[in-house]
Protein backbone atom coordinates (compact mmCIF):
# COMPACT_ATOMS: atom_id res chain seq x y z
CA UNK A 1 0.00 0.00 0.00
CA UNK A 2 1.07 3.54 -0.75
CA UNK A 3 1.59 6.10 1.85
CA UNK A 4 -1.05 8.47 0.17
CA UNK A 5 -3.50 5.48 -0.15
CA UNK A 6 -3.59 4.61 3.40
CA UNK A 7 -4.17 8.41 4.05
CA UNK A 8 -7.04 8.75 1.85
CA UNK A 9 -8.73 5.39 3.57
CA UNK A 10 -7.34 6.79 7.18
CA UNK A 11 -9.25 10.22 6.66
CA UNK A 12 -12.30 8.30 6.11
CA UNK A 13 -12.18 7.11 10.16
CA UNK A 14 -11.01 10.63 11.27
CA UNK A 15 -14.05 11.82 13.63
CA UNK A 16 -13.14 14.75 16.08
CA UNK A 17 -14.15 18.16 16.65
CA UNK A 18 -13.06 20.71 13.77
CA UNK A 19 -12.33 23.18 15.94
CA UNK A 20 -9.77 20.55 17.51
CA UNK A 21 -8.13 19.76 14.03
CA UNK A 22 -4.39 19.44 14.03
CA UNK A 23 -4.47 19.73 18.14
CA UNK A 24 -6.83 16.88 18.60
CA UNK A 25 -4.28 14.18 16.69
CA UNK A 26 -1.33 15.78 17.87
CA UNK A 27 -2.45 14.57 21.46
CA UNK A 28 -3.30 11.57 20.19
CA UNK A 29 -0.20 10.67 18.20
CA UNK A 30 2.19 11.73 21.81
CA UNK A 31 -0.27 8.86 23.43
CA UNK A 32 0.39 6.52 21.30
CA UNK A 33 4.34 7.00 21.26
CA UNK A 34 4.18 6.92 24.93
CA UNK A 35 2.34 3.15 24.40
CA UNK A 36 4.76 2.11 21.31
CA UNK A 37 7.80 3.31 24.33
CA UNK A 38 5.61 0.77 27.12
CA UNK A 39 6.14 -2.06 24.39
CA UNK A 40 9.39 -1.54 23.74
CA UNK A 41 10.06 -1.81 27.39
CA UNK A 42 8.57 -4.77 27.73
CA UNK A 43 10.23 -6.49 24.92
CA UNK A 44 13.01 -5.33 26.25
CA UNK A 45 12.20 -7.11 29.41
CA UNK A 46 11.41 -10.14 27.57
CA UNK A 47 7.63 -10.30 27.36
CA UNK A 48 8.11 -11.33 23.40
CA UNK A 49 4.17 -11.48 23.20
CA UNK A 50 4.13 -7.34 22.58
CA UNK A 51 5.44 -7.78 19.67
CA UNK A 52 1.99 -8.11 18.29
CA UNK A 53 0.98 -5.24 20.05
CA UNK A 54 3.84 -3.05 19.22
CA UNK A 55 2.65 -3.33 15.23
CA UNK A 56 -0.71 -2.45 16.51
CA UNK A 57 0.80 0.82 18.43
CA UNK A 58 2.92 1.71 15.78
CA UNK A 59 -0.34 1.28 13.64
CA UNK A 60 -1.72 3.98 15.86
CA UNK A 61 1.04 6.06 15.38
CA UNK A 62 0.51 5.97 11.75
CA UNK A 63 -2.81 6.95 11.95
CA UNK A 64 -2.23 9.91 14.02
CA UNK A 65 0.32 11.23 11.64
CA UNK A 66 -1.88 10.72 8.79
CA UNK A 67 -4.91 12.97 10.78
CA UNK A 68 -1.80 15.68 11.02
CA UNK A 69 -0.98 15.43 7.88
CA UNK A 70 -4.31 15.37 6.06
CA UNK A 71 -5.75 18.57 8.56
CA UNK A 72 -2.56 20.47 7.11
CA UNK A 73 -2.97 19.21 3.19
CA UNK A 74 0.10 17.48 3.24
CA UNK A 75 0.28 13.83 1.87
CA UNK A 76 2.47 11.33 3.45
CA UNK A 77 4.25 10.80 0.44
CA UNK A 78 5.33 14.48 0.74
CA UNK A 79 6.40 13.93 4.34
CA UNK A 80 8.47 10.73 3.60
CA UNK A 81 10.05 11.86 0.55
CA UNK A 82 10.94 15.07 2.32
CA UNK A 83 12.37 13.13 5.29
CA UNK A 84 14.53 10.72 3.07
CA UNK A 85 15.55 13.74 1.11
CA UNK A 86 16.88 15.34 4.95
CA UNK A 87 18.53 11.88 5.86
CA UNK A 88 20.18 11.50 2.88
CA UNK A 89 21.97 14.90 2.63
CA UNK A 90 22.82 14.59 6.55
CA UNK A 91 24.47 11.14 5.17
CA UNK A 92 26.16 12.79 2.62
CA UNK A 93 27.53 15.45 4.84
CA UNK A 94 28.72 12.76 7.58
CA UNK A 95 26.07 14.47 9.84
CA UNK A 96 23.63 11.86 10.73
CA UNK A 97 25.05 11.56 14.27
CA UNK A 98 24.56 14.69 16.62
CA UNK A 99 21.98 17.12 17.29
CA UNK A 100 19.61 19.88 15.70
CA UNK A 101 17.41 20.02 13.05
CA UNK A 102 19.51 21.88 10.41
CA UNK A 103 22.93 20.02 10.81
Amino acid sequence: MKFNEYQKIAKTTAVYPSEYTVVYPTLGLTGEAGEVAEKVKKHIRGDTETLDGLKKELGDVLWYLSAIASDLDISLEDVARTNLKKLESRLIRNKIKGTGDNR
